[in-house]
Parts: C-alpha cells; structure tokens; sequence
C-alpha cells in the first residue's frame, strides 16, 4: 500500500505491545485525546501464493475470499500461480476476490499447485501428503529426506504432478 504505518484497532490493553517492537501507541492525529497503536509497514519484495485462474492480461480470480488484495498492494513483486489461464476475466465475473493485473507482475500457469493443500472449488487438500509432511518435519534428517523427494529431487512440475498427486485428486479437475 506504500504507507510508512497503519493503525491497529483493538490492542490497547493488552501485553502484544511488549514483545512487538513494530507497533507503538501514538495520539490519534485527528482526536489527540485518544490514543491508538500503530504498526510498522511490512514491504515485502515478493509475495506469491496460488489462485484458481488468470486472464492473459494478468487480472486473477482467486476462486476464494482472501486478503491476496493488501498483500499484492504491499509487495514490490507479485507472482501468482493459477489453476488455468482464460481469456479474459472482469472484476464482476471474478469468483471470490479479484486482483486487477496493475498488482500483478508474472502469472505462472501451475494445475495442481496449491498441492498439498487444497485449490477452493476445484480440489480438497491431501490429508495423507500433509500427514507425511507433518511427520517429516519432525526432524532435520526427515525433513531433508522430505525436501530430496519432493522438492530438490524433482525436475519439472509435470514431474511433481506424476510423482506427488493421488489420482483421486487428479480426477477432480478435467
């Protein structure tokens, strides 16, 4: 949003103010007699996360009602992976929250990329795959046996989509 701060409704009172160094109580500048907390700006370089699908011009449709809006304002770079990229999508044709191309810089076409977790309407989340990350996460050696299977030793996303996705989940998107 390129703002140095926003104020915080709702903290006042409470012990968040003593472990947070980016947020502060200041005079509300337009009612000096009241005070409210503000919080430092974060200015991301990049934010990514995956929607439903994409215009060519780069407008999203998130296929969910999300706050994607204030992050896409917020960050310097913003790289979305969809589902499908269409022709073209209207802020009133939209499903869920819309971002219009201006907040967009590269769309990235990725079926199956919210995997393991679930892509609203399209597909659920993958209990097992969560599970097994879960798990692996555990320790250092699993999780690194986690990262060498799924991640370091695959060499395309088709390849991921072979080798990761339960066909259960492949049927639901045609």
């Amino acid at each position: 949003m390129g703002v140095p701060y926003v104020p915080i409704i709702g903290l006042i009172g409470t012990d968040i103010l003593k472990r947070r160094l980016d947020m502060k109580i200041v005079e509300n500048p337009f009612n000096p007699d009241v005070k409210t907390v503000v919080a430092q700006s974060l200015r991301p370089d990049i934010a990514i996360f995956h929607a439903q699908s994409a215009d060519k011009l780069g407008n999203i449709s998130c296929g969910y009602d999300a706050e994607v809006v204030m992050l896409a304002e917020g960050a310097k770079h913003v790289i979305v992976t969809v589902e499908s990229v269409v022709d073209k999508i209207s802020e009133k044709d939209s499903v869920g929250t819309y971002i219009p191309s201006i907040l967009v810089n590269s769309i990235v076409h990725a079926p199956y990329g919210a995997h393991p977790s679930g892509c609203a309407g399209l597909y659920d989340p993958d209990k097992v795959h969560m599970q097994a990350y879960v798990k692996a996460s555990q320790s250092e050696e699993t999780f690194q046996e986690y990262l060498k299977k799924y991640v370091h030793g695959i060499n395309s996303h088709e390849e991921y989509i072979d080798m990761a996705i339960p066909d259960h989940i492949k049927k639901t998107i045609t």
